[in-house]
C-alpha cells in the first residue's frame, strides 16, 4: 500500500461503534437488502453484493435507501418481520469479515420522486389515481412539506403532509431501528436531510411553506428529523448508533434550478451559515455521525457528479463544517484517496465515502491494500446503469420501469448486481476466435473470451487499439475514459492476447478462426446541405483543434453538448443547433448528466437553437431555420456535425460471425460492454 493512503486505513468511531478503517461504501439506490420498488423481501442479488465489499475491506458498508413504506403495495417495513429474520445470518456473515453494516433507511422522496410515464398518467388522473391507490399511492408518495412542484412533472402536484402522517413516519422509524438492532446491524443512517429528499423538503425554506410547529423557524424545519433521532434513542437506547446523511450546502437557486461550481448566485436552500446552526442541532439532538456532500434534485450534479464536475467537489463544505461539530463526518462526491488521506490526517474529516467505484470495481480497496492500483477498473461517472433517470423538456422521468427497478448496475462491469447472469464460466471447448476491430467492443470481447480459456486474435487496422473512444479522451473532462483504456489495454497484455495492428481484415476467408466477431463500429450520418462548405466530422475535430474560434455544433444530442463544452472550455465560442425541442433529449442519460450541460451553456450564455436546422454552410457563416421557417445566419469558422452515426459492419452476421458494439447498433459504453459479454459467454 502507498505510505500515503495509510490514513484511510486506521480505525475510527461512530458513537460507540469501532470501524477498522476510514472507507465507507455510500448507499445507491438499487442495493437495498429489503427490495428496490418491489414488496419488502430479503433481496439475494443485493446480499451478494454488500457482502463482496465485506470480503474487500470495506469499513462500513451502506446498503441502498429502504424506504419505512413500501414504495408498492404500500405496508410499513416494520411489521414484515420475516425479512428481519433472514437479515440476522446475513449480518453474521458482513461480521466475519471484520465489517460494519448500517441500515439506510427513508421517508421517501417528496417532490423529488421521479415522475415516470405511469405516475404521470396515475397522478394526474383522479380515477387511475383512486382505482391504483392500493398498489402506488402517488399522492403519498410525492407528498411534500408544502404544495410544492414535482421536480420532474407539472402534471404531479404534490400534496403537504398531514401531522399525523409525520408523527406516524417517526414511530416507523423507530420500530424499524429496532428490528435493525435486534437483526445484528450496527446501526443506522437516516436518509436524509440531504439531496432534496421529503426530510430536507421540510428543512429548507424554499420548500417549507408550513405554518404549524413543522414550519418557520429553523428548529421547527428541522423538528422532522431531530424527532426521528430522539424517537430511535428511546426505543433504541442512547448507543445504538443513529448517523444522518447530509447535504451541507444545498447549491440550489430555486425550483429546478442548481448553482454550477464558482457560480455567484443567492442560495435558497442551506447555505453554510444555516448548515453550521443546523448540524449543532442535529448533533444535540441525537446523531452520531454526519455523510456528508452537497446539492439537492434541483442541483443534482452535486450529489451525483458526472464527469464534468471537480473532483472533490464536496470537501471544501465538508472542512467548512467541521471545526463546528465533535461528531465525525464523511465527505462523498468524486474524492481523490490521496486527498482524502491528507484531510484525514489533519483532522478536517474522519472518513472518505465512496459509492459508484465499487460499482466498476468490487475489489477496489483490496487491490489498493495490495499495490495493484494499475488493475483498479476505473469508474467513469456516466450513470449509464447505476442511474438513467432522464429528463427533458415535456417529458418527466424517461426511464424503463425494468430500468428503475434495477437501478446500480455498471456499464463497464455487467456482472454488478447481475452476476447470476453474467459469469465467467471456463468454455467447454476452447475455440480460436478472431475479432476485427480493436475498440472498446472489440477488447473487452477478447478480454472475457480469454478468461474464458479461448485462444483469441484481434486485428486491429490502424496501429492503436480504443476506436473511437480513443480519440474521445482528448477532451479535457475525458480523463476517466482515458484511464479506462489504459486499463483495457493492461489486462490484454496480462492475457497475453494477441493483436495484429495494421492488419485491415477485408475477406474473412483468409483468417483461421472457429468464431468471428465483427467489431467495426459505426460511421457518422450525412444529411445534404446546401453551401459551399461541408461539416467536419467528430474525428476531424478530436485530432484537429485548429478550426477556428467560431464554431457551429450540429446537433444538441449528449455527442454534441460534450463537443459544445469541451469547445467553450477551450475558449472558443460554440453555437448549439437541435431540431428537438430540448438539448440531450433522449432516454437513458441521467439528469445529473444533461441538467449540468443544459444550465452550463445557460450561465455562460453559449447560444442554443432548438427546433432548429442548418439549411446551408458557407466560408463564413450558417444559415439556420426555424420551426416556423425564419432564417438566421450567423458568423462561423466551421461546423461540426453530431447528427448520430450509421452502424458499420464489416459483414452481415451468419453462422459463426457476430457483431458487437456500434456496428450492430451505435449506443454508448454500456452497449457496448454489455454486448460484447453477451457474445463471449455464448462462444
Amino acid at each position: 500500500m502507498k505510505e500515503t493512503l495509510k490514513p484511510l486505513f486506521t480505525p475510527f468511531k461512530i458513537g460507540n461503534v469501532e470501524l477498522k478503517n476510514r472507507i465507507v461504501m455510500t448507499s445507491m439506490g438499487g442495493t437495498s437488502i429489503f427490495g428496490w420498488m418491489e414488496p419488502f423481501h430479503f433481496d439475494k442479488e443485493a446480499a451478494h453484493f454488500l457482502l463482496e465489499k465485506a470480503k474487500n475491506n470495506v469499513g462500513l458498508i451502506l446498503p441502498g435507501i429502504t424506504p419505512i413504506r413500501n414504495i408498492m403495495f404500500n405496508g410499513w417495513l416494520y411489521k414484515k418481520k420475516n425479512v428481519f429474520k433472514k437479515l440476522k445470518p446475513f449480518m453474521d456473515e458482513i461480521h466475519q469479515t471484520g465489517a460494519k453494516m448500517f441500515i439506510q433507511l427513508t421517508a421517501g422522496f417528496g417532490r423529488s420522486f421521479a415522475a415516470s410515464h405511469l405516475i404521470e398518467a396515475v397522478g394526474s388522473n383522479p380515477v387511475l389515481k383512486w382505482l391504483f391507490k392500493p398498489i402506488l399511492d402517488v399522492d403519498y408518495l410525492t407528498a411534500s412539506s408544502s404544495p410544492n412542484p414535482n421536480r420532474w412533472s407539472d402534471k404531479i402536484k404534490t400534496k403537504a403532509l398531514t401531522i399525523k402522517q409525520i408523527e406516524t413516519m417517526i414511530e416507523a422509524f423507530a420500530k424499524t431501528a429496532l428490528l435493525c438492532k435486534e437483526a445484528g446491524v450496527d446501526g443506522v443512517e437516516i436518509h436524509a436531510v440531504h439531496e432534496g429528499y421529503l426530510l430536507d423538503q421540510f428543512t429548507m425554506k424554499y420548500t417549507n411553506q408550513r405554518t404549524d410547529e413543522y414550519g418557520g423557524s429553523l428548529e421547527n424545519r428541522y423538528r422532522f428529523p431531530i424527532e426521528i433521532v430522539k424517537r430511535i434513542k428511546a426505543i433504541c437506547g442512547q448507543d445504538y448508533p443513529v448517523s444522518l446523511r447530509y447535504s451541507v450546502i444545498s447549491k440550489t437557486k430555486g425550483f429546478r434550478m442548481g448553482a454550477l461550481p464558482g457560480e455567484n448566485y443567492t442560495e435558497v436552500g442551506r447555505d453554510l451559515e444555516e448548515s453550521i446552526k443546523a448540524a449543532k442541532l442535529l448533533e444535540a439532538a441525537g446523531y452520531d455521525m454526519l455523510n456528508c456532500d452537497n446539492g439537492t434534485y434541483d442541483a443534482w450534479y452535486w450529489s451525483h457528479p458526472p464527469g464534468y464536475m471537480p473532483k472533490n467537489c464536496n470537501l471544501e463544505a465538508v472542512v467548512a463544517l467541521k471545526p463546528h461539530v465533535k461528531i465525525p463526518l464523511v465527505v462523498a462526491g468524486r474524492m481523490e484517496l490521496e486527498v482524502a488521506a491528507k484531510n484525514i490526517t489533519a483532522n478536517k474529516i474522519d472518513a472518505v465515502g465512496v459509492a459508484r467505484p465499487f460499482l466498476s470495481d468490487p475489489e477496489w480497496v483490496t487491490k489498493i491494500m495490495n499495490n495493484r492500483d494499475h488493475d483498479i477498473r476505473p469508474c467513469i461517472c456516466c450513470h449509464n446503469a447505476c442511474f438513467t433517470l432522464a429528463h427533458y423538456k415535456g417529458v418527466g422521468n424517461d426511464q424503463p420501469l425494468s430500468e428503475t427497478m434495477h437501478m446500480s448496475r455498471c456499464a463497464l462491469n455487467p456482472v454488478t448486481m447481475q452476476h447470476q447472469k453474467y459469469q465467467l464460466t471456463p468454455a467447454k471447448k476452447t475455440k480460436k476466435i478472431a475479432i476485427i476491430g480493436g475498440g472498446v467492443g472489440g477488447m473487452e470481447a477478447a478480454r472475457v473470451l480469454a478468461l474464458r480459456g479461448h485462444d483469441v486474435t484481434i486485428y486491429e487496422k490502424t496501429d492503436q487499439l480504443g476506436g473511437i473512444l480513443s480519440q474521445a479522451v482528448k477532451m479535457t473532462f475525458k480523463d476517466k475514459e482515458q484511464e479506462f483504456i489504459v486499463w483495457l489495454k493492461r489486462q490484454l497484455e496480462a492475457l497475453k492476447i494477441k493483436i495484429n495492428y495494421q492488419n485491415e481484415i477485408k475477406d474473412l476467408k483468409t483468417l483461421d478462426a472457429d468464431e468471428i466477431i465483427i467489431a467495426t463500429g459505426a460511421k457518422q450520418k450525412t444529411i445534404p446541405l446546401g453551401g459551399n462548405k461541408k461539416p467536419l466530422e467528430i474525428i476531424d475535430y478530436l485530432n484537429n483543434k485548429n478550426i477556428g474560434n467560431n464554431i457551429v455544433v450540429m446537433g444538441g444530442g449528449l455527442t454534441g453538448c460534450e463537443i459544445a463544452y469541451d469547445l467553450h472550455l477551450s475558449g472558443k465560442n460554440p453555437i448549439i443547433v437541435e431540431i428537438k425541442n430540448d438539448l440531450i433529449a433522449t432516454a437513458g442519460v441521467s439528469l445529473a448528466n444533461s441538467s449540468y450541460l443544459r444550465e452550463y451553456f445557460t450561465l455562460h450564455q453559449v447560444p442554443v437553437y432548438l427546433e432548429a436546422k442548418i439549411t446551408a454552410i458557407n466560408d463564413k457563416e450558417v444559415i439556420i431555420e426555424k420551426l416556423d421557417g425564419s432564417k438566421v445566419t450567423v458568423i462561423a469558422d466551421n461546423v461540426i456535425s453530431a447528427i448520430g452515426f450509421d452502424p458499420q459492419p464489416l459483414v452481415i452476421p451468419k453462422h459463426k460471425t457476430h457483431l458487437v458494439g456500434d456496428c450492430l447498433k451505435p449506443g454508448n459504453l454500456r452497449t457496448v460492454i454489455w454486448r460484447a459479454w453477451d457474445i463471449a459467454m455464448k462462444l
